[in-house]
């Protein structure tokens, strides 16, 4: 069988089988190969091609590494976890943000605390200006699902009144170019925070304000699927949304 995810990564990042071999060095016939009778490279032009593609090895080949590999990849990928999001240092997501060099990504249903964080929404806009891609998901105001989770948080209408508010705070950001700001209406399981290859991810828990759900610090690493898992996450959620205009 073909291997469908590494030939659509390839066209997703505009890279030929032959530019794919001249960066890593093999024959064209073996890149050929990898795709079209699903061949798996060694670890070492596996771990090439991942980085090369932007993506992780246990996407493009997920029989490649043993469970147990995995785990420990993804053991590794775990930089610290904090009880509560109000536990996480204040400058940690300046930090994560301003370490950014190609994208930023953020999914919540509101994120009012990250306005309230002196200097942010314009490092987000200074970062835009600079070339990164900035991607930013509020939940749609007028949603079932904002609805819905201002009931189960004791906010009631308050959570709808909260996600406008803070598209109001980050109009500004909205108006730059390099970034865009759309609507979201999923049930928000986790709210992340992405920076290129790192992430905050906080996890949300029933009847209880995401201030009070624990954050997860990663940050990807070869033969690891936790950050991708996210990312990936992020990405059907950014494909669905409506664009704030």
């Amino acid at each position: 069988m073909p291997n469908e995810r590494l030939r659509a990564a390839l066209l997703q990042r505009g890279v030929t089988p032959a530019d794919l071999a001249e960066q890593i060095g093999v024959d064209p016939k073996s890149v050929e190969r990898w795709i079209t009778q699903d061949r798996v490279p060694y670890r070492k032009h596996r771990y090439k091609v991942a980085a090369l593609l932007g993506t992780d090895e246990s996407l493009l080949w997920p029989d490649a590494l043993s469970r147990e590999q995995v785990a420990a990849a993804g053991q590794s990928e775990v930089i610290a976890v904090y009880p509560h999001r109000w536990a996480v240092p204040p400058d940690a997501w300046a930090r994560l943000f301003r370490d950014a060099s190609r994208e930023i990504g953020v999914l919540v249903y509101s994120g009012l605390f990250l306005a309230d964080n002196t200097g942010l929404v314009q490092l987000l806009i200074d970062k835009a200006r600079s070339g990164v891609s900035v991607q930013v998901l509020f939940g749609d105001p007028d949603s079932a699902e904002v609805t819905q989770h201002g009931e189960d948080i004791g906010l009631g209408e308050a959570m709808a009144a909260r996600v406008r508010n803070a598209l109001v705070l980050f109009d500004p950001l909205r108006r730059t170019e390099g970034a865009e700001i759309r609507l979201h209406d999923t049930v928000l399981y986790n709210s992340i925070y992405r920076a290129d290859d790192q992430l905050l991810v906080n996890t949300h828990v029933y009847g209880e304000p995401a201030q009070n759900a624990p954050v997860l610090h990663l940050r990807r690493v070869a033969g690891g699927d936790m950050v991708s898992t996210y990312i990936g996450s992020f990405d059907r959620v950014w494909a669905g949304a409506t664009p704030v205009e």
